[in-house]
């Protein structure tokens, strides 16, 4: 009937997302609007997005009124610049203008996935990747957070190498190791890729899991207050601003059952301070002061995962058995400890980023040992930076060249939102 096809036309429409990208509103960031029917998980589905592709979130508007809800970004890249290439942008409106939710990269389909806990010394990341070089498996990707202690890890594997045989030696060796000489709980969860579909969520999940529930040293400001007059929980965090703050906090108050109604968040000189009025699933507000202890220290525990001071390095060079095995060796022959690994693959080319500390988290790193790495694995194919890309900090004359003199080039500068698009296969080449 011709009546209903114009009635399913119009429900189409409302409830497809209208997405706005607009570089004429604001000075100094790309303008992101989101407007739609609400629906659960929406927030993080858009903040990750956003956060898949290294961008910065300068300040948010978040609003949600009865079935509607109207999301407002201000983003820019990590060198704090406007928005301008037209392959990102339009990832962007179609991404968040369908609502079905971020698949995986398609290099990541029918892998088999290696959920490692543990409790992490320096070497353990290596122990772990000679573990698997020794059994001749084929590393695909990888992520690893360490926190306060403790190591989560997703190794993906492929299909090839993740037999039900093979796989019983992988746990039986490597749960050991990741045990330790301490009593602390750890092993080996192996699963299929399809069931993460995304890395960093998971991994808060295992360490929200795992969390010591004993605070010994202070966290972020993160504050939990009653607005009883309006029936909403008030969170309100204050830190150092840094990438991807903000998916850490949403994807927590996600996974924790909270939905954000209403919310701000402003950064300004590396301080950001982010509101969000929450309730229940169920519509309810937080009812106990037990519990807004609880949500404050999960935020806390969230926002520490990746803060992080030291060295990063960004290793990209033709993938080989081993590779990741030698990388980590030479990292703790030379006393580095790894605090977070991303590992990633693409065609005959491996991108592995380390962030590196001295053999105490957040001890200097020595020269001679960025040297030896530099020797191990090659001049050219290392880059070195003190500490994580400050948000906002516009780049200088002379940020194009390394302390060797040489020129760095887009691995290093660049374009951190062509290198995601790359390894989400919707670019050739970066």
């Amino acid at each position: 009937m011709e009546w209903l096809d114009e009635y399913e036309k119009l429900v189409i429409r409302m409830d497809t997302p209208k997405v706005v990208i607009d570089n004429a509103v604001c000075p100094t960031a790309t303008l992101v609007q989101v407007d739609s029917a609400r629906k659960r998980g929406v927030l993080l589905e858009a903040v990750q997005v956003l956060a898949d592709l290294d961008l910065s979130v300068k300040k948010a508007y978040i609003s949600s009124d009865g079935r509607w809800f109207m999301d407002v970004f201000h983003v820019t890249d990590r060198l704090g610049r406007k928005l301008t290439d037209d392959s990102v942008i339009s990832y962007i409106q179609q991404s968040l203008g369908t609502w079905t939710e971020p698949s995986q990269p398609a290099a990541l389909e029918g892998l088999t996935v290696l959920e490692l806990m543990g409790a992490d010394r320096t070497g353990l990341i290596s122990e772990v990747f000679a573990v698997l070089a020794d059994m001749g498996c084929s590393v695909v990707d990888a992520r690893a957070w360490s926190h306060r202690g403790s190591l989560a890890c997703l190794v993906y594997l492929r299909g090839e190498d993740a037999d039900a045989v093979r796989v019983a030696r992988i746990e039986s060796r490597l749960a050991p190791l990741l045990r330790g000489d301490s009593d602390a709980s750890g092993g080996v969860v192996t699963v299929p890729a399809c069931s993460v579909p995304h890395a960093d969520r998971r991994l808060h999940q295992i360490m929200y899991a795992a969390r010591d529930q004993d605070r010994a040293f202070p966290g972020p400001s993160v504050s939990v207050e009653s607005w009883e007059e309006r029936g909403y929980s008030v969170v309100t965090v204050q830190c150092a601003d840094r990438p991807k703050l903000l998916y850490d906090v949403v994807c927590t108050l996600t996974d924790m059952d909270y939905l954000v109604f209403h919310g701000t968040i402003d950064s300004n000189c590396g301080e950001a301070r982010q509101e969000f009025y929450i309730r229940h699933a169920n519509g309810s507000p937080i009812s106990s002061e037990a519990e807004m202890q609880r949500v404050s220290q999960c935020l806390q525990d969230a926002i520490e995962r990746r803060s992080f001071e030291g060295l990063r390095l960004e290793l990209c060079t033709p993938d080989r058995p081993g590779l990741l095995s030698d990388i980590t060796r030479t990292f703790r022959e030379n006393g580095l400890l790894v605090a977070q690994a991303e590992v990633s693959t693409k065609g005959a080319m491996a991108s592995n980023v380390f962030y590196v500390t001295g053999t105490t988290a957040g001890q200097a790193v020595h020269q001679s040992a960025i040297e030896a790495v530099r020797e191990r694995v090659g001049i050219d194919c290392l880059v070195v930076e003190e500490h994580r890309p400050e948000l906002h900090q516009k780049a200088k004359p002379d940020d194009r060249y390394d302390r060797n003199g040489g020129v760095i080039g887009l691995v290093h500068l660049g374009n951190f939102v062509k290198r995601n698009l790359y390894h989400l296969g919707l670019i050739k080449s970066w």
